[in-house]
C-alpha cells in the first residue's frame, strides 16, 4: 500500500502543480479575497473528481477528441467569464471582499465547476493517474485507497500552500495586490484564448478545403 501511496502523492502534487486554467482561477481569488475565503477551493477536486473518475473509467476508456474539443471550448468560456468579472472589479478599483461566509461556499462552487468543465482532469486521470489507479486495485482494493489518499492528500496541501502564497501577498499593500490581481487577469484571458483555439482553432484546420 504505501508504494502506492507514494505515487499517487507524486501525482497529486504533479497535477496541482501544473499551470492551467484552474490554477489561475485559485490564483486569482486567492489575490482578491486573500487566503482565508479561497483557501476552501483546494477542496474542489474533491467534489469534481468523482465524477470525472467514473466517466473516464465507466464511460470514456479513453477521451475522444470530439469530447475533448468541447471541453477546451466550455473551459475557454467559462474562464473568460471569470476574467471578466475580475476585471470589471479591478477597473472599479473595489475590491471583492464580501464579509459573509457564503463568498467561501460561492468560491469552492466556481472552483469545482472550473475544474469540472477543464480538459486537464480528464486527459491527466485518462492517460496518466488512470492506469495506474487501475494498477493499484488490481494489486489489492487497499492499494487502490492509498493511491487515492497519496493522489487527494497532495493536491489538495500543495493547491492550499498556492493558494496562501498568493493570498498573503494582500499584506505587502494594495499597489502590489491590485497589480498581481491584473496580472491574474491577463493570464486567465490568455488561457481563455489558448482553451478557444484548441477547442475551435485546431477544429477548424482539420476540415476539409
Amino acid at each position: 500500500m504505501i508504494p502506492y501511496f507514494i505515487q499517487g502523492a507524486g501525482y497529486g502534487f504533479v497535477g496541482a502543480a501544473e499551470p492551467g486554467p484552474f490554477q489561475a482561477y485559485i490564483i486569482s481569488q486567492a489575490l482578491k479575497l486573500g487566503w482565508r475565503r479561497t483557501v476552501s477551493a483546494a477542496l474542489a477536486p474533491l467534489i469534481s473528481d468523482a465524477p470525472i473518475i467514473l466517466l473516464v473509467f465507466f464511460v470514456l476508456s479513453q477521451v475522444p477528441p470530439s469530447m475533448q474539443r468541447l471541453l477546451h471550448v466550455a473551459s475557454g468560456l467559462f474562464l473568460a467569464l471569470l476574467a471578466w468579472r475580475a476585471w470589471s472589479s479591478w477597473r472599479q478599483r473595489r475590491p471583492e471582499v464580501p464579509s459573509t461566509t457564503a463568498s467561501s461556499n460561492r468560491t469552492l462552487l466556481n472552483a469545482a465547476i472550473m475544474n469540472l468543465i477543464s480538459p486537464g482532469p480528464y486527459i491527466y486521470w485518462s492517460l496518466i493517474a488512470g492506469p495506474s489507479l487501475v494498477a493499484s486495485w488490481r494489486s489489492a482494493p487497499m492499494s487502490a485507497v492509498g493511491f487515492l489518499v497519496g493522489f487527494y492528500g497532495a493536491l489538495v496541501g500543495t493547491l492550499a500552500a498556492i493558494i496562501i502564497t498568493f493570498g498573503t501577498a494582500q499584506a505587502f499593500g494594495p499597489r502590489l495586490t491590485r497589480a498581481l490581481v491584473g496580472f491574474s487577469i491577463v493570464a486567465m484571458v490568455c488561457l481563455a484564448l489558448y482553451q478557444l483555439w484548441l477547442g475551435i482553432g485546431r477544429t477548424l484546420l482539420d476540415l476539409p478545403a
